[in-house]
């Protein structure tokens, strides 16, 4: 193992609260009561059994008291839904199926009437939502238009001589699909549909829609099909429903944006339909903050897996004759696992960021409509990055344990990955929420974007026309490669320079974004099938410019979080964490950079040699790193954490080094092909 940085030590106490965040008293609670074997997932099980045993791990939640801390105190919660959240994300290693069936109950089908019910409704529905006598359904999401919740099918039509709305699927299109709970244990759900009265269509609103009786049969007009066995999750009852004129209340509209009296006249708080609309789907902002800490999460436990397994397994007698290499002192291994351990704690940082400016909004504690926008564009960049990043290094952590990382019994990485899957097309298919950022930035075009506590540089529009004449004269190109003649070292330190990286990532994203504006500008008042296709042409650079962005809101939340640290040694260490993060991403990148006169190939040559540095530097404290996540065994439950493979190492190495001794081990036949030659 290099000794090289060994006289550095990290602290791992002031590591853990960093990463634990805000809420870290909330999140160890739950991950200490996460620890019992009653909440955890299940191996060589049926579909039906997985399923009635997260039913009942969802009641077990409910009677250790660990649910409800978004809700309001009179319905026993405690107002506090960042607290929820954390606690939220410590449920993943314990049991997906479980963290998400109760997420669709109380993030999502709990939430929607507690964000857009009135205090009637609370009064009446919360309180079964809350002790699980209401299982619940979120039904949004419709086979024929998934992510385009604007435009769903169903339809809820008032009819004012019964008071009542007629809920209605009046094609299989418009059936509600994918939705948990559906299939066996939903009792009621909220329902999105266009909201219609007086022949108006007034938009997707909100319905609480009565499925079962008490038996779990459908009620009249309601009907469902089970989507069975799914890719993962499946101790979630996914199904799909459908609704034929089946008639409820008016007083089942979720009206706190939108109420219809009983001669059928709509009122409004909110005039805009547009911003109406967004504000309906705020349920979904917590999915997506739940799911992008879960995913930063689980890539810790992954990182926690590989790495301590790559501390421990030897392979090959690179470095000496008698003894195997540990796989972390290759260099490969280190660019494999360490690089993804950076971008993890850029993970973490950024979704810790994410849920304060959430508990914001939620809280009330500004929840004002900039903020809930400001929101709903971080959620949807953040929550695309961190999904992605955490299947990457499932991927990655399940090769790198080889044979090992794919028994899925024993070490897990596979039925994770299984299970995290869905979150890359969980509230909005990624690529589709980095458009709705692609759209906020091209909307805040020639503005400063966003607030102090992101510090994001998104100047777009100053000196355009200087800029884009300097970039095609080549001067940029043509200073860097008379500055950087002979001189790695100088190359380096400009790479490494925090001022420079704000500014590699920062001017990425303004440039491509001036692109793109400049691409639409000459069809802004053209008919709007051309306004499309030219949209179309340019679809691809938008969501790179998304995704951009995102990369930089990790970065500035990942320096951010080294000014928070107090201890030095602990803070250096971390610096070159931030580093590697920042390079690795420059160096997937490098064609862009290098194609723009931001990086000269001088400079790039030495961004590759000085990132390997960097990974080599950090691999002494790799294990630090990974165990300043804080899980023990009881959340892991991996046989490559538990020591066993330490212990078969240690039994090989004494086993050969007695043979040694004894002067009888065998004569390689090398050896003795030399000594007979």
């Amino acid at each position: 193992m290099p000794t090289t940085n060994t006289d550095v030590k990290l602290n791992h106490d002031e590591l853990l609260e960093h990463v634990l965040g805000p809420w870290a008293e909330d999140r160890r609670h739950v991950r200490k009561l996460m620890e019992d074997p009653v909440f955890h997932h299940p191996f060589n099980v049926t579909k039906e059994e997985h399923r009635e045993l997260t039913l009942q791990q969802l009641h077990e939640l409910v009677d250790r008291n660990i649910i409800g801390k978004a809700y309001p105190k009179e319905f026993g919660g405690q107002g506090n839904p960042g607290a929820n959240v954390a606690g939220f994300a410590e449920m993943f290693h314990a049991h997906p199926s479980m963290q998400i069936k109760g997420g669709v109950q109380w993030g999502l089908f709990g939430s929607a009437i507690l964000s857009l019910g009135n205090e009637e409704q609370h009064k009446k529905w919360l309180p079964g939502v809350l002790n699980m006598d209401l299982p619940g359904v979120y039904a949004m999401t419709e086979i024929g238009h998934g992510s385009d919740v604007g435009n769903i099918g169903t339809t809820a039509t008032y009819i004012p001589e019964d008071d009542e709305f007629e809920i209605h699927t009046p094609f299989k299109a418009a059936w509600k699909e994918y939705l948990g709970n559906a299939a066996l244990h939903g009792k009621a759900a909220v329902v999105f549909a266009q909201l219609i009265t007086k022949n108006v269509n007034y938009g997707v609103h909100a319905f609480f829609v009565p499925l079962r009786d008490d038996e779990g049969n459908f009620l009249p007009g309601v009907g469902g099909e089970d989507d069975g066995v799914k890719g993962g999750l499946n101790g979630v009852d996914n199904g799909r429903l459908h609704f034929t004129h089946v008639r409820i209340p008016r007083t089942n509209l979720l009206d706190k944006l939108g109420h219809v009296n009983q001669h059928g006249d709509y009122t409004t708080p909110i005039a805009s339909s547009g911003r109406r609309f967004f504000t309906m789907l705020g349920a979904l902002v917590q999915g997506r903050v739940s799911l992008a800490l879960t995913a930063a999460n689980a890539s810790a436990l992954a990182m926690t897996g590989a790495i301590t397994y790559g501390n421990q397994r030897r392979q090959f007698n690179a470095a000496s004759d008698i003894e195997e290499q540990v796989l972390l002192d290759y260099g490969l291994h280190q660019r494999r696992l360490i690089d993804r351990l950076a971008r993890t704690y850029a993970d973490i940082f950024t979704t810790n960021d994410l849920l304060v400016k959430f508990h914001e909004v939620f809280s009330g504690e500004d929840d004002t409509d900039e903020n809930r926008q400001e929101l709903e564009t971080l959620a949807a960049g953040i929550k695309a990055v961190t999904t992605w990043n955490a299947m990457d290094v499932y991927q990655e952590a399940r090769e790198a344990t080889g044979g090992a990382g794919y028994i899925a019994g024993k070490n897990r990485f596979n039925a994770l990955r299984d299970d995290l899957d869905i979150y890359t097309t969980f509230e909005g298919d990624n690529n589709v929420l980095l458009q709705l950022v692609g759209r906020r930035l091209l909307g805040d075009y020639s503005k400063e974007f966003a607030d102090g506590s992101f510090k994001v540089l998104t100047r777009y529009v100053a000196e355009r026309a200087e800029h884009s004449l300097y970039q095609r004269s080549g001067l940029r190109r043509v200073v860097q490669q008379v500055t950087d003649v002979g001189s790695d070292r100088r190359s380096a330190a400009w790479l490494k320079d925090t001022e420079v990286q704000r500014e590699l990532f920062s001017d990425r994203v303004r440039t491509q974004v001036a692109e793109v504006a400049d691409a639409l500008r000459p069809v802004a008042k053209k008919p709007q099938a051309e306004q499309a296709q030219v949209f179309n042409e340019n679809q691809y650079d938008l969501i790179k410019a998304a995704k951009s962005q995102a990369e930089l809101l990790q970065w500035e939340s990942f320096t951010d979080a080294l000014e928070r640290i107090e201890d030095q040694d602990t803070r250096k260490i971390m610096t070159w964490m931030r580093d590697l993060f920042a390079l690795s991403t420059i160096e997937r990148d490098l064609g862009w950079f290098i194609e723009y006169g931001r990086i000269s190939q001088q400079r790039a040559r030495a961004l590759r040699q000085y990132t390997n540095r960097l990974a080599a530097r950090l691999r002494p404290h790799a294990q630090d790193l990974v165990d300043a996540f804080g899980f023990n065994q009881n959340h892991l439950r991996m046989d490559i954490t538990s020591g066993s493979e330490q212990q078969r190492q240690e039994e090989a190495l004494e086993y050969y080094r007695r043979q040694r001794a004894s002067g009888e081990a065998p004569i390689p036949e090398k050896v003795y092909r030399a000594r007979n030659s």
